[in-house]
């Protein structure tokens, strides 16, 4: 009798780890919203972040992540960065490229470089392919958005990857730039560098994928490029110096990364603008 139990507990125990395993290992992507105020807003305007996609696959024309970028109903959509993966042989740029276009015709949509379109070698070829389906493309560069009545700036900064000399020159041309009536929307792939980008009103970013690996409620990422260990960045809501919010996204990636998400899953972010009260 006492054998039986023992072989019942270790079927549970193995049934119990594999369900966790499996919890952990699930890639199917999640919405995750935030809320951001600001007295410079009279209505709400909902916003998509989508970051580091690395040209994965989303289904038949994309149509998983494009469903469910549509369901949340946005006023503007932004990428922010490895949009499209360094590694053309192994991950097409065409499902970056298809997904790109179907936002671009649905909704206005803005782009910068992150570090994988700088490691290709073709980071012009791929803003000039972009551009051409609809794409805004920022690179050290603003432009005004209305959505609901509200006038947005939206601030385009290429991944550091391209030039220190030439991220720091963008960064401050647009700091220059900033309209103080409109609310500012600084977009970045970098979160690391968050204590440069105080002053804009909300600061989007991508990169570190959300720390690869995490344990809900304990660790909120393992690993994250250029931050190491128990990123200090990985995703989610963070105060910025100087004023300002910074928000992180997890990103798309999965397919891309060779080693795999871990109670991580792939992440479409819903940033709601709304007024301060």
């Amino acid at each position: 009798m006492a054998g039986k139990k023992k072989k019942w507990a270790w079927i549970a125990a193995a049934a119990l780890l594999i369900g966790v395993v499996g919890k952990g290992l699930d890639h199917r992507p999640v919405v995750r919203r935030y809320e951001v105020k600001s007295e410079k807003l009279t209505q709400r305007v909902r916003l998509v972040f989508l970051s580091d996609l690395h040209s994965c696959d989303y289904g038949t024309g994309q149509s998983e992540l494009l469903e469910l970028v549509e369901a949340q109903g946005p006023d503007l959509v932004l990428l922010g960065g490895d949009w499209v993966d360094d590694e053309w042989d192994r991950l097409s740029p065409e499902r970056a490229y298809t997904a790109a276009q179907a936002l671009a015709e649905r909704w206005p949509t803005y782009y910068v470089t992150g570090n994988h379109e700088i490691w290709s070698g073709q980071a012009q070829q791929i803003k000039v392919e972009l551009a051409a389906l609809g794409v805004t493309v920022l690179s050290g560069e603003s432009t005004v958005a209305e959505a609901q009545g509200q006038r947005l700036q939206i601030c385009g900064l290429d991944d550091p990857d391209a030039g220190e000399n030439v991220w720091r020159r963008e960064l401050e041309t647009l700091r220059r730039g900033r309209e103080e009536a409109a609310f500012t929307i600084l977009l970045t792939h970098r979160p690391e560098r968050a204590e440069e980008y105080g002053g804009f009103d909300l600061t989007l970013s991508g990169h570190a994928h959300g720390g690869q690996w995490r344990i809900p409620a304990l660790v909120n990422g393992l690993l994250a490029p250029d931050q190491g260990f128990f990123p200090a960045y990985a995703g989610g809501v963070y105060p910025v110096d100087g004023g300002g919010t910074l928000l992180v996204g997890r990103g798309l990636a999965r397919e891309s990364t060779r080693v795999p998400r871990f109670y991580n899953p792939p992440e479409v972010v819903v940033a709601e603008l709304v007024p301060a009260l």
